[in-house]
């Protein structure tokens, strides 16, 4: 298991910007992250799996 940071998660993504990104989780279309600390980290297979279900 593999766990993205946010500039990891803007990498993988297109580098879309902190708002975009917020906005998506907010609409259900990114997953939650996970906090670790002070910072947020998003396994990266439920990324992936969300942008595939997106694709479709």
């Amino acid at each position: 298991m593999r766990f993205l940071s946010f500039s990891d998660l803007q990498s993988k993504i297109g580098g879309r910007s902190r708002s975009s990104v917020y906005r998506d989780i907010a609409l259900g279309r990114l997953p939650q992250p996970i906090k670790f600390g002070a910072r947020l980290y998003w396994n990266e297979a439920d990324i992936d799996a969300a942008l595939t279900k997106t694709q479709k």
